[in-house]
């Protein structure tokens, strides 16, 4: 008989706050598959992508799930024995409700709500009521984290300088008697409590938590230690530790990295989640779950991440034998755990697989004539993507999870192609060779085609996943980078043709990307924005 998790909760956590929001048919699948596996949790973390009654803005054209939508995947988790858990946020992370007049008086600063705000109870009472009808589970994550400016903003004009974490402390009582009022047991991320105490430094060896503020936290709400980053048990061990003397009953969340580009981190989150896992059962903790964030577009196919998802069950489980995990993945899902790593690719070409790096997104958005982020380039990674491309190929026929593979393959098609094409275009336009420039063009035309195509697979993993409401956004990123190739092109053969004779962003001398001209040729780093790859200008 198999061994069964040993932890009380284990679950993922799936972003359906920036753009992706999971359709219910994707949702409703990845309960089969992640039930199958011995998980018994899932938290959907939304942050304004529910439907809160009265509050018709709350969520508008984001995608927000209805109540009954709601009301159905709780039903089908209870089903198969899952328990679905409401993540939401009731302090910060709401920046996309504050564009709205409705809520923006009642905001401290950035996307933080204001603090002893009359309102602001008035509308966490009632994202309670409206997540009371549509969850069985009586658990709630009620966020509050990295609101590092609470007591900045309006709350610094209307009472003057205070202690920060006495507001935060006074706000969480005050959300905590919401909670009862509706039944609620709350959990919230703890990071707050650390940033206040050590000047924002989370993960400090030598945070004090004052004993008055560890006092006021009201008996029903837990904290959640959150670490996605290393992979060296001592840490995990101490915060573990230091949790534990602020409040018994520590729950971890641990992360599957899918928040840094289109390509999953599969191999630096096997390397994370394992030492993360060890020191939780050595401590003793209870109740464990997985996030997957989307930052910055949620590009990245939460599906793609099943090696690491199955890695992770098979350690709940007490398996740490490696050959074993990669037979019972192949037998389980019909393609080879490593085949299924490939997935990883676009992200390091040629770099290490437990690296993180998200060098196909920076490199597919790097602009054609400023390349901003030329100076992470070393040479050869057109050619170490066209390799990979090759090797995605295999795959992109499957059944159930050829579209990841095709939609993999076809970025690294367009980033063979464009990878080093604004380094290509600067040599060229310096060595002004017709025939060079000739040349540059037709690649620009192939790239043109394969981007294209790009495009076209990825739209359809998206709405193969997700709700249709968030790809308007990967339609202007993408579709601004096909009109930029083009124009580009235009104006070198506007060159070739002799009718202009500068081009004047090539003409300007290139600065270092980490801003340190001797140091010019740099590896591939993690640099996860497309706003600050594609321009210095305003957008």
């Amino acid at each position: 008989m198999e061994n069964k998790i040993c932890f009380r909760r284990f679950g993922t956590m799936l972003d359906c706050s920036r753009n992706a929001v999971m359709n219910p048919d994707s949702l409703k699948k990845w309960i089969d598959i992640t039930a199958d596996l011995g998980y018994n949790t899932l938290l959907l973390y939304t942050e304004d992508t529910y439907e809160v009654d009265n509050h018709p803005y709350f969520g508008y054209m984001r995608g927000r799930y209805t109540q009954a939508q709601l009301q159905e995947i709780d039903r089908y988790a209870a089903q198969k024995g899952m328990e679905l858990i409401p993540c939401i946020q009731t302090l910060a992370h709401l920046n996309a409700i504050v564009r709205w007049p409705k809520y923006a008086p009642h905001v401290d600063t950035a996307d933080i709500l204001l603090a002893g705000d009359d309102a602001v109870y008035d509308l966490i009472d009632s994202m309670f009521a409206s997540i009371s009808k549509c969850f069985s589970s009586r658990t709630i994550n009620i966020g509050m984290d990295e609101a590092h400016m609470i007591g900045r903003g309006k709350y610094y004009d209307l009472h003057g300088d205070s202690d920060r974490s006495q507001i935060l402390v006074e706000h969480i009582k005050k959300v905590s008697e919401i909670g009862k009022k509706y039944g609620f047991t709350l959990a919230m991320w703890s990071d707050m409590f650390f940033r206040l105490a050590t000047g924002g430094d989370y993960y400090a060896k030598e945070a004090q938590i004052k004993e008055s503020v560890r006092e006021q936290i009201p008996d029903n709400v837990t904290l959640i230690y959150w670490d996605y980053y290393s992979t060296e048990k001592e840490r995990y061990d101490r915060m573990l530790t230091s949790h534990e003397k602020i409040k018994a009953g520590t729950w971890f969340a641990g992360g599957l990295w899918s928040w840094t580009g289109f390509a999953p981190h599969n191999g630096y989150s096997m390397n994370a989640t394992h030492a993360a896992l060890t020191s939780c059962q050595e401590h003793g903790i209870q109740d464990v779950f997985l996030t997957m964030w989307g930052d910055d577009g949620a590009e990245c196919p939460r599906f793609s991440l099943l090696p690491s998802l199955f890695y992770a069950s098979e350690l709940a489980k007490g398996n740490t034998d490696m050959q074993s995990i990669r037979q019972k993945f192949g037998e389980k899902f019909g393609i080879s755990f490593e085949d299924f790593m490939l997935l990883d690719l676009p992200d390091t070409p040629g770099g290490r697989a437990d690296e993180i790096c998200d060098a196909e997104k920076y490199l597919l958005y790097n602009d054609c004539f400023t390349g901003l982020v030329d100076s992470t380039l070393s040479g050869g990674e057109g050619s170490q993507y066209a390799h990979c491309a090759k090797r995605l190929a295999k795959w992109e026929n499957h059944p159930q999870w050829g579209y990841l593979f095709a939609t993999a393959r076809s970025l690294c098609e367009t980033l063979s192609c464009k990878a080093e094409l604004s380094v290509k275009t600067r040599r060229v336009y310096e060595a002004r060779d017709k025939e060079a420039l000739k040349s540059l063009i037709d690649e620009y035309r192939t790239l043109l085609a394969r981007t294209e195509l790009f495009y076209s697979r990825f739209k359809k993993q998206w709405f193969t996943e997700n709700k249709p409401h968030g790809f308007d956004v990967q339609d202007i990123r993408l579709g601004g980078l096909i009109r930029r190739i083009q124009s580009c092109m235009e104006r070198l053969q506007e060159l070739y043709d002799g009718k202009i004779s500068v081009i004047e962003e090539l003409e300007e001398t290139q600065l270092d990307f980490h801003g340190d001209q001797a140091a010019f040729r740099q590896k591939h780093v993690s640099f996860n924005s497309w706003k600050q790859t594609v321009t210095t200008n305003v957008i």
